[in-house]
């Protein structure tokens, strides 16, 4: 039997109740969002999909020239392309995403901070160093979109500089944002962006655009460990500079 949402009072998590998610503020909304790798089946209605994305689009952008784009599956369509990258996966070494994400040489503190992030996501399930098939596994549900019912797939024209780039960064942080609200939770994944040229294909992405990443949408599932975890942050003063002094 499919089970529907529900939900839990936790403070800070993304358990809330419908009431508290009404009084959502925008602080709790940020501090709260987390990427979710487990979902519900439970559909989403597209108005309510629709919804969230117009108030996305309220995200600022040089000039409001607006260069992000969207692509959503859901329902057959989605369960299509899933199998189709899941299979991919399987069969044949993953393709190249057809920009650099990632820096092409690691250095500290940002490689730390990876290593972090990656083995306490392994750790939390249970994931050892010499289980390579349970890595590869976990990879894997990145491609069948950790079994959201929803998949995002955010374009930007080639031709778009940098600028845009950030712009579109602010749309799709908006979209995470805004979904909280209605108890829906996402996953963002530069990982989807290898298989841009299925994408491409499937969903009728013309020449001109280019995949910057994919997201999963739906209704979190509370019985999934592997939402339990949260990545740390660096303390403001990390990376804030106050300046009390003109120099030079």
């Amino acid at each position: 039997m499919q089970r529907e949402a529900k939900s839990e009072t936790s403070a800070g998590s993304w358990k809330t109740t419908p009431e508290q998610r009404h009084n959502l503020t925008v602080e709790d909304a940020i501090r709260g969002r987390q990427s979710i790798r487990g979902f519900l089946k439970t559909p989403v209605p597209r108005p309510l999909i629709a919804r969230i994305l117009e108030t996305a689009g309220r995200a600022p952008s040089g000039t409001n020239i607006q260069p992000w784009k969207v692509y959503v599956a859901d329902g057959a369509i989605r369960d299509q392309i899933t199998a189709e990258m899941c299979h991919a996966y399987d069969t044949a070494p993953e393709p190249e995403r057809p920009y650099n994400y990632y820096p092409q040489k690691w250095r500290e503190p940002y490689i730390g901070r990876r290593r972090a992030c990656g083995w306490g996501l392994y750790g939390t399930l249970g994931i050892t160093r010499e289980d390579k098939e349970g890595m590869r596994l976990q990879r894997r549900g990145n491609y069948d979109l950790f079994g959201a019912p929803v998949g995002l797939f955010f374009t930007i024209d080639k031709d778009m500089e940098i600028g845009s780039w950030l712009d579109s960064g602010m749309f799709i942080q908006s979209v995470m944002i805004a979904a909280r609200q209605f108890g829906l939770e996402t996953c963002p994944q530069a990982a989807l962006a290898n298989y841009h040229e299925l994408l491409r294909k499937r969903l009728g992405m013309p020449d001109v655009e280019q995949v910057v990443c994919g997201m999963a949408l739906g209704y979190p599932d509370p019985d999934a460990k592997v939402n339990t975890f949260r990545t740390d942050r660096e303390p403001v003063e990390a990376f804030t500079t106050f300046v009390d002094e003109i120099k030079g």
